[in-house]
């Protein structure tokens, strides 16, 4: 049990009808999932409207109802007007689990390409060195020792913050996860800010009516990041870079090939080993050794230097970043 006002405490919002301070059970935004005492959160979608099932969760037993339009409800039930109901079920969600984020390095990476890649290197790297890393992304969530097939890219907001408060309980100290525009845009990653904001690079992609309507409200959602993280982690060859940081709110470090950068990659060089197709540069900068990639190709060249600039807040040890 949770009172209603201690779930809305970091939301602006009005009482249209009933009283906030009431007990409540359940939070969700599934309609099949209410129960009595619920408080229901009502997402306008892009297929579905979950204004139209208040009835419904009414009858199942719901105690409130989080709005963003008009709805009719008996006078016993609380009604709670917000502006943005995703963006409420965000912060809701967040104090729902008790503000687990907080107890969590938070690593988030955007970018058209090397998310998944650069997110598995990083915890590699991370658990290498000592670290217990949660793990949110397009293929799967891993706690601890628990692997959950993902259906998005970036999960529902309350899923996030269900993960990591399992996460805490399974004595993780840090998650790294991959942000995508639509995660950004839909207010699943609000109501916690990231420690740690990365950004890969961005190419067109993800236009459609239920995406992005055009490229410029793609790269728009993609710089967000930047905007909602205490130091961001950039790729400064990326296209359109000057536009992603514009308004950005966060410290800047910076990586990549073609200018002088916190971490920069020189002497690139492809090379053969027995069974394998290697690439090796002289990384100079903030730190200064050479690294070895058993992957060939630029791609593994940006997704390294990305890794390496992450894992340098985290330790020291060069021998074990470039064993990793």
């Amino acid at each position: 049990m949770m009172k209603l006002t201690k779930l809305l405490e970091r939301l602006e919002y009005k009482v249209v009808q009933g009283n906030d301070d009431i007990e409540i059970t359940e939070l969700t935004n599934d309609s099949r999932r209410v129960c009595a005492g619920s408080v229901f959160v009502c997402i306008s979608g892009a297929v579905v409207d979950g204004h139209e099932f208040v009835k419904e969760v009414l009858e199942k037993g719901a105690k409130a109802v989080i709005v963003e339009k008009e709805v009719k409800a008996p006078e016993h039930v609380t009604v709670i007007k917000v502006e943005d109901t995703r963006y409420a079920l965000a912060l809701a969600s967040a104090a729902y689990f008790g503000y687990p984020a907080e107890q969590l390095k938070v690593i988030g990476i955007t970018g058209t390409k090397g998310k998944t890649t650069t997110t598995y290197l990083i915890r590699s790297i991370l658990e290498g060195v000592g670290h217990k890393v949660g793990l949110i992304g397009t293929i799967e969530a891993i706690i601890g020792d628990r692997k959950i097939t993902a259906a998005n890219t970036t999960p529902e907001s309350f899923t996030i913050q269900q993960y990591f408060a399992q996460m805490v309980e399974e004595g993780c100290d840090s998650v790294v996860m991959e942000v995508s525009s639509q995660g950004l845009m839909l207010h699943r990653v609000s109501g916690f800010t990231f420690d740690y904001g990365i950004f890969t690079n961005i190419e067109p992609d993800h236009i459609g009516p239920n995406e992005h309507k055009d490229f410029d409200d793609y790269l728009h959602c993609k710089s967000m990041l930047l905007k909602q993280c205490k130091h961001g982690i950039v790729n400064m060859d990326a296209d359109f870079i000057d536009r992603v940081l514009e308004g950005h709110t966060c410290d800047i470090e910076t990586y990549g090939v073609n200018g002088d950068y916190d971490f920069k990659a020189q002497n690139i060089k492809l090379f053969t080993k027995p069974g394998c197709l290697c690439v090796s540069y002289d990384l100079k900068g903030k730190m200064d050794f050479p690294v070895e990639i058993h992957v060939p190709g630029m791609f593994s060249v940006y997704n390294s230097l990305c890794a390496i600039a992450l894992c340098s807040h985290f330790t020291e040890d060069v021998e074990k970043i470039k064993h990793y």
